[in-house]
C-alpha cells in the first residue's frame, strides 16, 4: 500500500503519519521541511521573504526529494503529504500573494504581470505534480480543517490560505480520480478509522503507535531557518 496523509497546514499530518506507519509497519515518507531547505536553498532568507522564483525553486527541489525517497520505498509507504501539496501551495499564492500576510485583509490580489507568469509556471509544475501523485500513491487520507492555525513565526500563511488549499487539494483527487477518505477527529479515532478503512493488520495498540509517534514528534528539529547551523551555498 503506498498511503499519502493529505491536508493543509496544521492538522497534524506528520504526527498522524507517524502514528500509521508504527501502527500498521508501514515505513515513513517524507520531504526535507522548508526549514531545512532554506538555508542550503536560499541562504539568510525566510520563506517570507522568498521572491516569486525562489518559491518555484524550492517547490521543484521538495518534491524531487520526496520522488526520491519514494523511489527507494518499493514495497509501500505512508507519506506526510504529496507532491500534490506543494504546488497547490505555490499555486494559492495566485489568488493571495507571494506573501500572503501582504494580503490578509485583501480578497484576491491584483494580477500583474510577474504574478500572471508565476500563474503560469505553477500550472504547468502542476503537470509533474499530477502525474506523480497518479502513478505513486494508491490511496490518500485526507485530515479536514477542524482546529485554528498554529502560528509558528515560520510559515506566512493564513486561516483564507488554509481553506483555499484545503479546497483545491480535494478538487485536485476527485479530478485525478484517486481513492480519498476524509479522516477525522482524534488521533486514536484517526487511527481506528484507518485501519477499519484499510484493513490493515496492526503491528501494536493504537496507544502504543501514539506514544512512539509522539516520541519521534518530539525529537523532530524545529529551529528555525535564520538559527540553524551549517548554513552555507545551495548544493
Amino acid at each position: 500500500m503506498r498511503l499519502a496523509i493529505s491536508g493543509t497546514y496544521s492538522v497534524g499530518k506528520t504526527l498522524t503519519t507517524m502514528a500509521v506507519a508504527h501502527l500498521t509497519g508501514l515505513p515513513r515518507s517524507s520531504a526535507l521541511t522548508m526549514r531545512e531547505l532554506l538555508p542550503i536553498s536560499v541562504p539568510g532568507k525566510t520563506l517570507e521573504e522568498c521572491s516569486a522564483a525562489e518559491i518555484i525553486m524550492l517547490i521543484t527541489r521538495r518534491n524531487q526529494g520526496r520522488a526520491v525517497n519514494e523511489s527507494h520505498l518499493t514495497d509501500g509507504f505512508v507519506s506526510d503529504g504529496s507532491s500534490l501539496h506543494e504546488w497547490c501551495y505555490g499555486t494559492v499564492r495566485v489568488l493571495v500573494g507571494i506573501n500572503p500576510n501582504d494580503s490578509v485583509d485583501l480578497g484576491n490580489v491584483p494580477m500583474t504581470k510577474e504574478l500572471g507568469f508565476y500563474a503560469e509556471v505553477m500550472k504547468q509544475i502542476g503537470v509533474p505534480a499530477k502525474q506523480h501523485a497518479l502513478q505513486s500513491y494508491d490511496s490518500f487520507v485526507h485530515l479536514p480543517i477542524e482546529f485554528p492555525l498554529v502560528e509558528d513565526g515560520h510559515r506566512p500563511v493564513s486561516e483564507r490560505f488554509r481553506s483555499l488549499a484545503d479546497e483545491m487539494l480535494l478538487d485536485t483527487l476527485q479530478e485525478l480520480s484517486i481513492p480519498v477518505h476524509i479522516v477525522g477527529g482524534t488521533i486514536p479515532e484517526r487511527l481506528q478509522k484507518i485501519l477499519d478503512i484499510y484493513d490493515f493488520t496492526p503491528q501494536l495498540s493504537i496507544d502504543e503507535a501514539i506514544a512512539r509517534a509522539q516520541h519521534d514528534y518530539a525529537h523532530l528539529d524545529t529551529t528555525s531557518e535564520s538559527e540553524r547551523a551549517g548554513v552555507g551555498a545551495a548544493t
